[in-house]
C-alpha cells in the first residue's frame, strides 16, 4: 500500500485553509455591500465619528481614526452606491468560485486563477498609486492562492486523465 505523500497533504490543507480564508472574505465584502446599500453617507459619517471619539480624544493625531473620519467625511451616494455594487459583485463571484474550487468543480479553478490575475493587477495598480502595506500583503495573498489554484488545477487534472478509462479504438471495417 504506497503511503500518502506528506507535502501533498499539507499544500492540500493549505490549499483548502486558504480558499476559506477567501471565502470569508467574499462574505465579508457581501456583508459590506449589504450595510453600505442600507446606510446613508451621513448615517456612517455619524457612526464613524461615535466609535472614534475616545480615541481622538486621547490623541487627536491618530492615524486610523482621522483617515477613517475623513473618509466618512467625504463619502457621497454615488460613492456609496458604486462601492456598494462593487463589494457584492467582488464578494459574490469570490464565494460562488471558491465554494466552486471546494467542490472539485475543474471549471472553477481557471475562472478563479483569471479572476484572481484581474485583481491582482489593480492592485498592482493601486500599489503604484497609494502604496500602502496592507495592499501589498493582501495582493502576495493572492498571488500565493494563484500559485496553489494552479498546482492543485494541474494535480486535478492529472488525477483526473489517470482515472478516466482508456478508449480502444475499433477496427475499420
Amino acid at each position: 500500500m504506497a503511503k500518502a505523500n506528506p507535502n501533498r497533504t499539507l499544500l492540500d490543507k493549505t490549499f483548502k485553509v486558504s480558499l476559506v480564508l477567501k471565502g470569508l472574505d467574499g462574505v465579508l465584502e457581501l456583508v459590506g455591500g449589504i450595510l453600505l446599500l442600507l446606510v446613508s453617507p451621513a448615517e456612517m459619517g455619524s457612526v464613524v465619528r461615535y466609535v472614534t471619539q475616545h480615541e481622538l480624544s486621547e490623541d487627536p493625531h491618530d492615524l486610523i481614526a482621522t483617515a477613517l473620519v475623513h473618509l466618512a467625511g467625504t463619502m457621497t451616494t454615488s460613492a456609496t452606491l458604486f462601492s456598494a455594487i462593487y463589494l457584492l459583485l467582488h464578494g459574490l463571484v469570490k464565494v460562488v468560485l471558491v465554494w466552486a474550487v471546494l467542490r472539485d468543480k475543474l471549471w472553477a479553478y481557471p475562472w478563479m486563477i483569471a479572476f484572481l490575475l484581474v485583481f491582482i493587477a489593480y492592485q498592482g495598480y493601486e500599489l503604484l498609486v497609494a502604496f500602502t502595506w496592507g495592499m501589498v500583503l493582501l495582493t502576495a495573498f493572492d498571488i500565493f492562492i494563484v500559485w496553489l489554484t494552479l498546482h492543485e488545477y494541474r494535480a486535478h487534472r492529472t488525477r483526473t486523465a489517470n482515472h478516466r478509462p482508456k478508449r480502444q479504438r475499433v477496427p475499420e471495417p
